[in-house]
């Protein structure tokens, strides 16, 4: 979002949202009991749309197993790439049907199709995404496909920046989710406060920090 936007729209009616991961306070494993530990992962609950947290060992063993494949809980991996190459038509953005800066995209198996969450002050908030529009953004950019996102568990977390323009980085899905969660709990006002956009400038400064450069097919699966 941005000073003098819009306030989020509703969400449609009847469309899930992803619960937010457990607070750290949570160090329980959701799947087997045992003391998750910190930090830990998240596993994703297709069926329910939501986030749990998991010990090292569900971890490994679902990122092994699930990951890729079909079954009801998938293991969020641990993959961070930025595409330098990434251009954006305003239009196209537009299109998209987004009505504030940054938002993210992934393919929803449950739904066979691509959605698209923005922050908000109210949580993780959905916004129809048209296909022919993000076909469109595809077909632009082409590194997208190749990088070979999961479908559940890694989202194209997309910015405008009105100083730099587009970016866009292909992230775990609960990356977003903390992103979600410091926007929801650090805003302020109409316009956020200074407290919140020093948290959301902190959040991509740490995430430029952590991505690699996308180069190629032979990234799918690092």
């Amino acid at each position: 979002m941005t000073p003098g936007e819009t306030r989020p729209r509703v969400p449609a009616r009847g469309l899930l949202r992803f619960r937010e991961p457990r607070p750290v306070t949570a160090q329980r494993c959701e799947l087997c009991g045992e003391p998750a530990g910190e930090p830990h992962g998240h596993v994703t609950e297709t069926g329910r749309r939501s986030l749990l947290c998991a010990c090292k060992g569900c971890h490994l063993l679902l990122l092994r197993n699930g990951a890729s494949g079909a079954g009801r809980y998938r293991a969020v991996p641990d993959r961070y790439l930025t595409f330098p190459g990434f251009a954006l038509d305003q239009r196209d953005w537009d299109a998209l049907c987004v009505p504030v800066r940054t938002a993210f995209f992934f393919h929803n198996s449950e739904l066979d199709r691509v959605v698209a969450f923005y922050p908000s002050p109210g949580g993780a908030t959905e916004a129809p995404v048209p296909a022919d529009a993000w076909d469109r953004v595809l077909a632009a950019v082409p590194a997208l496909t190749a990088a070979g996102p999961l479908p559940d568990v890694e989202a194209f977390l997309v910015d405008r920046d009105p100083g730099t323009g587009f970016t866009c980085h292909l992230v775990p899905v609960d990356a977003c989710y903390e992103l979600t969660g410091l926007l929801r709990t650090r805003w302020r006002g109409f316009h956020g406060g200074r407290e919140a956009w020093d948290a959301i400038e902190g959040f991509f400064a740490g995430l430029r920090q952590r991505c690699a450069d996308f180069e190629g097919e032979e990234e799918r699966g690092a």
